[in-house]
């Protein structure tokens, strides 16, 4: 998919909103995919967006997290520490099909499918520019901010 213009799709967002991705033609769009509201990792990951949002924003660029938690999940994550971007909800697992993200995961010794955190570059022109999968959260924003700076 790399490379391709992405599908138009559409997910219930918080705020009570709907996402169709051809609304943000001429933006680019960070879509991250991460595992579950409110855990560690995805914790530190959306506080690290959240504390670069302005820098994101400064570049044309919107901030969209995927997961398979319901609205209720996200809007009280997202509440609780202030994101300043949406949330959206996959429980159909749509975009996670779309991008490839389900994986077969470890989890106490368990096979689980689970979402493999990843995060995704859309340009102005709906393209798939750049694609990180595997996403360790250190250092992995900055690597990113550092990506759209460099449109």
């Amino acid at each position: 998919m790399l490379n391709n213009k992405v599908p138009d799709f559409q997910l219930p967002a918080t705020n009570g909103k709907t996402f169709q991705s051809s609304n943000y033609l001429g933006k680019n769009m960070v879509i991250y995919f991460y595992p579950k509201d409110a855990t560690p990792g995805c914790t530190t990951q959306g506080i690290q967006f959240r504390d670069k949002y302005a820098d994101f924003q400064a570049s044309n660029t919107e901030i969209f997290g995927i997961s398979r938690d319901n609205l209720k999940s996200h809007e009280n994550f997202k509440a609780k520490f202030s994101f300043p971007f949406e949330l959206l909800a996959d429980t159909e697992e749509l975009a996670c099909t779309l991008f490839a993200v389900i994986k077969m995961k470890n989890m106490y010794g368990k096979q689980v499918r689970g979402i493999e955190r990843s995060t995704f570059i859309i340009d102005q022109n709906g393209v798939l520019i750049k694609e990180w999968r595997g996403v360790k959260v250190d250092g992995h924003i900055e690597e990113v901010l550092n990506f759209i700076k460099s449109l």
